[in-house]
């Protein structure tokens, strides 16, 4: 279920909310309502229904749950920045490890908090992002960064050489963060003859998600600097 809001009062922040736990949904929206500088605009509990609903209420922030029933926040973010780089997406989070903080840098997120954030301190993280600011932890994201540069690539390597050309040519565009939509446009190929791609190239490098052959390709451009 998702519901839109009346359109957009001048100066305040307009945002949107993804949660798939509709009582954290309601409490999100009465913290964000309360204030005189902020509008809700709209809400989904799945990737699906924000997918379909953020272009058209246009936020200036997204409040994006990480873990969905039918996909993730991270990726949901990925998708609405690359229709609209205006968007600002600031993921919402029960748990801290570095995969979903590095999943988060790759898909354009300008911020990462855990849902035991105080009000006071989410309601300056919406408008801290709305502004422009980012909100990704320097430190954590150095840790990250370092683990990317410290990785051994020696047996990613002896896989690669199974990817055909193609396949070589879709890592790399998945490396600049394209979704399989804008991989195709640039290939010129459908989206779902893309989405089969990415699950060979995966298959043939022993890894479950883009997010891991994304940090592999940054670790690979790292160690060539």
């Amino acid at each position: 279920m998702c519901l839109t809001y009346p359109v957009r009062e001048e100066g305040k922040i307009r945002v949107f909310l993804l949660d798939d736990h509709e009582v954290v949904r309601r409490g999100v929206h009465e913290l964000l309502s309360g204030e005189d500088d902020i509008e809700v605009v709209g809400e989904a509990g799945t990737a699906d229904h924000a997918l379909a609903r953020i272009p058209a209420v246009r936020p200036d922030v997204a409040v994006l749950d990480v873990r969905l029933p039918d996909g993730s926040g991270v990726e949901v973010c990925r998708e609405i920045r690359s229709r609209d780089e205006s968007v600002k997406c600031l993921m919402l989070t029960s748990f801290a490890d570095d995969e979903a903080l590095f999943e988060a840098i790759m898909a354009g997120a300008s911020g990462y908090v855990l849902k035991a954030i105080r009000g006071h301190e989410l309601l300056d993280a919406v408008r801290d992002v709305a502004a422009g600011k980012s909100l990704l932890d320097p430190v954590a994201t150095a840790r990250v960064l370092e683990r990317l540069r410290d990785g051994g690539t020696a047996r990613a390597d002896d896989r690669l050489a199974h990817l055909t050309e193609q396949e070589r040519r879709i890592l790399d565009l998945i490396g600049e963060g394209l979704t399989n939509r804008q991989i195709g446009e640039e290939l010129h190929l459908a989206e779902k003859t893309i989405k089969n791609y990415v699950s060979n190239l995966l298959a043939k490098l022993g890894m479950q998600r883009r997010s891991q052959a994304a940090a592999y390709v940054a670790r690979m451009q790292a160690e060539k600097r």
